[in-house]
């Protein structure tokens, strides 16, 4: 078991991501948005080819390692029409850099459903079939993130995408369903439940995100926690995981001092890098904690 975290959170320069990390002890990034000086910030596989050789032997001298690429890959910027072009140009250009990084995993999505939505188009499971072929094919291991999109309505739907998707794996985000509506049952649709979620994709769960978050009913949307101070179950499904034998990667996700599809949500430089880094130490903490009680396996 290793942790890890989406760097972008402590800063988008990759100096920044590399320092946060050396800061906690880590050898490993998440990468999901990244800049150098000279260019503009982007996603790891959208980078101009000139800033990804910077990026990649800045990580090479650091020692550093991008265990997962955090993609935008039919994530909830996009919908069923989005022209499908724009996705399969995004798989392409992210398997050759995850090659040459070393980088087993990617982050992909199911697209955002639309508000009303209870059910998966036939039409996302064709496209996310196509895509997680593309990777597998290459070596690569995709893993579905339980978020704003198809898979995430429910657990009903996100079991229904792993058995239409040979091959596809999980990764668990434990703060998503405290935002999530649950387009399994009646409206009006209720919140989900972490737990529950969790029980249902762990088997097929290869990674894991750490945020927590408490719902706010007053603005109708999440405040975010402290790892293990929320809502999201963190202690009980590490716990868990651990009691299963999980020993894949641990990232954090704070969402403290910035939240990633929120704009509205800024903060200065510093209060990004040490929060961020806060957050690493407090998970550090809690896993020694979750550990601890449990004991040794058996």
């Amino acid at each position: 078991m290793f942790l890890s975290g989406i760097a972008d959170e402590a800063g988008a320069n990759i100096d920044v991501q590399i320092k946060a990390t050396h800061e906690l002890g880590w050898k490993h990034i998440e990468g999901r948005a990244v800049e150098v000086t000279g260019f503009p910030k982007a996603n790891f596989h959208d980078v101009p080819d000139a800033a990804f050789d910077i990026i990649a032997g800045k990580l090479q001298d650091a020692g550093v390692q991008i265990n997962c690429f955090g993609s935008a890959i039919m994530n909830w910027a996009k919908t069923v029409k989005t022209p499908f072009e724009v996705t399969l140009a995004e798989v392409r250009r992210a398997i050759p850099r995850m090659q040459r990084l070393g980088t087993k995993f990617v982050r992909v999505m199911s697209f955002k459903p639309a508000e009303d939505a209870d059910a998966t188009p036939p039409v996302v499971f064709e496209r996310v079939r196509e895509v997680t072929k593309m990777f597998l094919d290459a070596g690569l291991q995709p893993v579905h993130e339980n978020c704003m999109n198809h898979g995430g309505m429910s657990t009903r739907h996100a079991l229904e995408l792993l058995e239409k998707v040979p091959g596809l794996q999980w990764v668990f985000d434990t703060a998503n369903p405290i935002f999530n509506p649950d387009r399994s049952k009646p409206k009006p649709w209720p919140r989900q439940d972490p737990w529950e979620f969790w029980l249902a994709v762990r088997d097929v769960t290869a990674h894991l995100h750490i945020k927590d978050a408490t719902w706010n009913p007053a603005k109708n949307d999440a405040d975010y926690n402290w790892p293990g101070e929320g809502h999201g179950r963190v202690r009980d499904i590490l716990k868990d995981a651990f009691a299963r034998g999980y020993d894949a990667g641990i990232s954090i996700e704070p969402h403290l001092a910035v939240v990633f599809h929120d704009a509205s949500v800024k903060s200065n430089d510093a209060a990004m890098f040490n929060s961020y880094v806060e957050y690493g130490r407090r998970l550090e903490k809690l896993v020694q904690d979750v550990k601890a009680e449990s004991g040794p396996r058996t």
